[in-house]
């Protein structure tokens, strides 16, 4: 697996995001949570799984060898997590060109889906046909 990308994230490794799967236009990351993930409502914070699956967007986007930074991204939260593991799974859905775009599903242990992101990277150089 191509993890040099993952490796070099500071801010992942801070809030114990792990790349757990890697592959050509798709990442699987993964984050145990813990009470330093809770809101003031004692339930996982947004920022938390918009981190996770912003983690998984790059790593996928950037899998390639080709420096993609994202140029806009959103995310929709479904329902609260209640397991103490979470993930998020990034595929690419278009493959060509300067922009890619991505869609990552965040879920818990069970799959239940508890919000899906979507983000746009901007490729630096294109990627070769």
């Amino acid at each position: 697996m191509k993890k040099d990308f993952a490796l070099n994230d500071a801010f992942a490794d801070y809030c114990g995001i792990e790349l757990i799967d890697i592959g050509e236009g798709y990442a699987k990351t993964r984050l145990t949570l813990n009470d330093t993930h809770l809101n003031g409502l004692k339930m996982p914070h947004g920022a938390a799984l918009f981190a996770l699956a912003d983690v998984a967007f790059a790593a996928a986007a950037n899998y390639g060898g080709v420096p993609t930074v994202a140029i806009n991204v959103n995310i929709s939260y479904l329902k609260v997590a209640e397991s103490k593991t979470i993930y998020a799974e990034a595929r690419e859905l278009r493959p060509d060109g300067r922009i890619g775009s991505y869609r990552v599903t965040i879920s818990d242990e069970t799959g239940q889906s508890l919000a899906v992101f979507e983000g746009l990277g901007y490729r630096k150089f294109p990627p070769k046909a």
